[in-house]
């Protein structure tokens, strides 16, 4: 991560008055939604702004509370003098780090069935992960139904959509795929279990472990290889 991704400034826009948060990485981003920032995406930057509406007050509460977050995690933030803070909050670990530590079990995972196992936190039917992501969406969308826009029903309507179409043929692929992988009951012919033991039948006794060398390319002719000392 460059360590310039680890630099941002919440201030004022001196032209409009604008409370304007600039730089940072997707961690710092992430702080800056869960402060209440909202993110604004253009072509060669995403900057965050406060919601519109909020009072002067409201702003520097948020703007504050959002440079105490972002040093916490050891972001180097530059700030207007109003929104400057010696705390520092205890941080947590968010709902979707559990979430992405399943990518990281099927990255080490070594056999077909481990990895079944883990899509099935994803596809089980009655509280996988996809299950509960439905729920969400259906109760945004009821949400919806109540606030009084013109735009709301539309936009219940939309996430209804996206739970009962989209959501279901993602559900229903990974389904397939775990299926699959639940009925080979095979290893991954490119991953293996190091045991760091040597095999009796292995001649040099001072190897650390049997397991083989990693894949290489093709040897360099310009230097002699395989030369003992």
């Amino acid at each position: 991560m460059p360590l310039a991704d680890r630099f941002l400034d919440i201030r004022r826009d001196p032209h409009s008055g604008e409370l304007l948060a600039r730089g940072g990485d997707a961690e710092a981003h992430s702080v800056l939604q869960r402060s209440g920032f909202v993110a604004v995406v253009r072509v060669h930057e995403t900057y965050h702004r406060a919601p519109t509406g909020l009072a002067e007050a409201d702003e520097s509460r948020l703007a504050t509370e959002a440079v105490a977050r972002l040093r916490a995690v050891g972001c180097h933030v530059d700030c207007d003098e109003a929104f400057d803070t010696d705390s520092r909050p205890d941080s947590y670990l968010p709902v979707g780090a559990s979430v992405a530590h399943l990518a990281e079990r099927i990255r080490e995972a070594v056999t077909t069935d481990e990895a079944a196992g883990v899509l099935t936190e994803l596809t089980a039917a009655h509280d996988g992960i996809l299950a509960a992501l439905h729920e969400v969406l259906t109760a945004t969308a009821d949400f919806h139904d109540g606030l009084g826009q013109a735009s709301d029903p539309y936009t219940a309507r939309r996430l209804r959509y996206l739970a009962d179409e989209h959501l279901r043929v993602l559900h229903s692929d990974l389904s397939h795929t775990r299926t699959t992988l639940a009925d080979r009951h095979a290893p991954h012919p490119g991953r293996s279990t190091c045991t760091e033991e040597v095999p009796a039948t292995e001649r040099e006794r001072s190897a650390v472990c049997a397991c083989p060398p990693p894949a290489a390319g093709p040897l360099p002719t310009t230097h002699m290889v395989g030369r003992r000392r």
